[in-house]
């Protein structure tokens, strides 16, 4: 017979930003500890459940009884087990009394091989045990292992001293309608939680379960109480919209996910601020809202910000003005120190704070951040140079570029720097180019980011996140595992996206030398380049897979260490479209056993040496053929290459095939002639570098 199971912990309200995990794990500890003592069907589902107050969950299709189980016992080896003459030894009657068969006889075993030897076995049923033996140790298991940021340590009113996340107070468990009584944390389980700790009366407080499917609905028809974190968020993500009409609420997920773990009972109310505020930039405003007060900001139609915003409160009324007007004092300094602030910031140039950066260290073995904003500085000025753009300007974003990191506003919120680089630096008469590479400089920030949107700022986001990429690698502090404190990855991955959708004509190579010149000072610098280089290719592999090319087309091309990628996606569309060609097939094996040739007669073609192929030398029909073939195409390849056109490069090849084919039917290559095998050589080395133009075909080969 199988019921639904409840088991609920109610306890002092649980740390939000912890709520969803300790949930989960609550969960997932009691479901896998009943799994593995077989109290669950297949097709039990359960469901967590995680307020501010309280862990629980339920289990459908929870038995009673586990099933019993045929166990097979192995017993003792026979060589062990019976004397010289057959009969059963000391051994043997101590080992079954251990194993709780003392009245067993040596004809009661089986006896079968185990591995090289023999050994007696015993084959019994074993009674399945009650839920509440196996629930109890489950219960105890899951608690043990919840994520727990802190443990404190709390008296219960029998003086018993507890630890947990925090206090319990009262634990449910009920199989169907039936109590189970456990026991935890000094609590025995019964079937009363408590309600809402607002909306219900403290007489009336208490809620009873009268069976474990009525769960869910009994907390929230008696106490007030959504059990559910998803049922809640939602809740309020919908309520949000309501509220906010025709204006844009800013809803950030993990801003929903710790307003959802902080309320029970969640009731969105409409706030207001004095609309003077609103000539502060508007992302302090938000911020501090949604970091400091965990409101949710407004903003119109074209993303201005609105001076009103909506909060979240844990109390439903119908008389809310208490409620409002206390949000609204306590949101007042906040916004006051922000003001504050950003006109105390804006009475002292980005320029005059530069100075300051002397005394803020970057690394102890890279120096301060001046000195890295003067490494930075150089590098974004080369990158400018290379790129045709304005070097002073690109220079001059970069030099000022960190200033903003000595301001009050940055102090208070670490999150605006960049951001209030730009504000300030157009409060300064800075040019735009300048004022944007303040904020575009950190650009991208993350999968998906937007890119700078200037040439000056991109050539200082490049020349910001190299100078980290080979600075850091350099003092040995590369991505090691799941460690990358510098965030390296990101770094890599900002660079690789800036030349592949930017489509900038600039060397790898080459930024990472220019980026090795600037530590020249620096004491006992190693140039670490090359490993730099190959960790971007390693991240490039992953960009490329996002973008859905397989495994051996981004071979095809990366193979080949491409120091430039403006053209890369290009030819890998290329390598996808040629795959598809019915010809792709042989003419990728070809290549590949033409590379293998050439590899091991390297020598021979160095004799060669740019003679080339002698025509006079081409004797088979099936060689004659296939040089005609290559002078023939040669040029085609040639104008579709240099225009560009890899896909047109690659798709001529397909004219080769049947020449191909036939010269690696008919053909010796390794002649005994050594002129004739040289002059085949030469042919196939022309051939395959024609073949492998665009990209490395020979990785196309199953």
């Amino acid at each position: 017979m199988t019921q639904t199971l409840l088991i609920e912990l109610l306890t002092e309200e649980l740390p939000p930003k912890a709520l969803a995990k300790l949930g989960k794990a609550f969960a997932d500890g009691i479901v896998n500890g009943l799994k593995s003592r077989d109290f669950l069907e297949a097709d039990s589902v359960a469901t967590a459940y995680a307020t501010p107050r309280r862990l629980a969950v339920s289990i459908t299709k929870v038995r009673a009884v586990s099933p019993d189980k045929s166990i097979r016992e192995k017993v003792l080896p026979v060589s062990v087990a019976l004397d010289a003459a057959g009969n059963g030894t000391p051994p043997l009657a101590k080992k079954l009394a251990a194993l709780g068969f003392p009245d067993l006889s040596v004809a009661d075993l089986e006896r079968a091989q185990d591995g090289k030897a023999e050994s007696f076995f015993y084959t019994y049923t074993a009674a399945g045990s009650a839920l509440q033996g196996g629930l109890q140790a489950a219960l105890e298991d899951s608690v043990a292992k919840l994520p727990i940021p802190k443990v404190m340590s709390y008296q219960r009113p029998d003086g018993a001293t507890v630890q947990f996340v925090r206090p319990a107070h009262a634990l449910v468990a009920l199989h169907g309608d039936a109590v189970l009584p456990l026991t935890l944390l000094g609590l025995t389980a019964a079937n009363v939680t408590e309600g809402h700790r607002f909306l219900t009366a403290p007489g009336q407080r208490a809620v009873t379960i009268a069976n474990a499917d009525a769960y869910a609905a009994t907390l929230k028809a008696d106490g007030k109480v959504l059990a559910s974190v998803e049922e809640r968020k939602e809740q309020i993500r919908a309520e949000l919209l309501a509220k906010a009409g025709a204006d844009q609420v800013l809803m950030p997920e993990s801003l929903l996910d710790e307003v959802s773990a902080l309320v029970e009972w969640p009731v969105v109310y409409e706030c207001k601020f004095e609309d003077e505020f609103l000539a502060v930039p508007q992302e302090c405003l938000i911020l501090t809202m949604q970091t400091n007060q965990k409101y949710f900001a407004l903003t119109d139609s074209n993303g201005k910000l609105r001076s009103r915003f909506l909060i979240v409160s844990n109390i439903a009324t119908d008389t809310p003005a208490a409620i409002i007007g206390g949000n609204e004092r306590v949101v007042r300094p906040r916004l006051s120190d922000a003001k504050f602030f950003f006109e105390q910031d804006k009475k002292k140039t980005l320029e005059s704070r530069l100075p300051l950066l002397k005394n803020v260290v970057y690394h102890n073995k890279l120096g301060t951040q001046a000195e890295r904003s003067d490494r930075v500085t150089a590098l974004a000025g080369a990158i400018a140079a290379k790129l045709g753009a304005d070097v002073a300007l690109a220079e001059r974003a970069a030099k000022l570029s960190k200033a903003d990191l000595l301001t009050d506003m940055v102090g208070e919120f670490p999150e605006l720097q960049g951001i209030m680089g730009t504000y300030y630096a157009r409060n300064d008469g800075e040019p735009e180019d300048v004022a944007l590479a303040a904020s575009e400089h950190y650009q991208p920030r993350f999968a998906g980011d937007a890119l700078p949107s200037t040439v000056t700022g991109t050539a200082v986001a490049l020349a910001d996140k190299l100078e980290t990429l080979v600075g850091i690698w350099a003092i040995g502090l590369a991505p090691t595992g799941d460690k990358d404190p510098f965030a390296l990855r990101r770094h890599a991955l900002g660079v690789l996206r800036m030349l592949i959708e930017k489509r900038l004509s600039l060397s790898i190579t080459g930024l990472l030398q220019d980026a090795a010149k600037q530590f020249t000072s620096v004491a006992g610098f190693k140039d670490p380049s090359a490993d730099v280089a190959t960790f971007m290719f390693d991240r490039l592999r992953g960009i490329l897979r996002e973008r859905g090319f397989s495994v051996n087309e981004i071979e095809a091309v990366v193979a080949q260490n491409p120091d430039r990628l403006d053209d890369i996606v290009q030819r890998l569309e290329a390598v996808q479209a040629f795959a598809a060609l019915p010809e792709s097939s042989s003419l990728a094996a070809a290549n590949k056993r033409i590379t293998n040739i050439l590899k091991k007669n390297e020598e021979a073609l160095a004799a060669v040496g740019e003679h080339g192929v002698n025509v006079a030398l081409l004797k088979d029909v099936a060689e004659v053929n296939l040089n005609a073939a290559v002078v023939r195409v040669l040029p085609e390849i040639d104008a579709a290459f240099n225009n560009g056109d890899f896909a047109g490069t690659l798709k001529t090849l397909a004219q080769l095939k049947n020449e191909v084919d036939a010269f690696f039917n008919d053909v010796m290559v390794m002649a005994e002639d050594v002129a004739l095998r040289n002059n085949r050589l030469a042919l196939l080395s022309s051939l395959h570098g024609m073949m492998n133009r665009v990209a490395d075909i020979s990785k196309l080969a199953a």
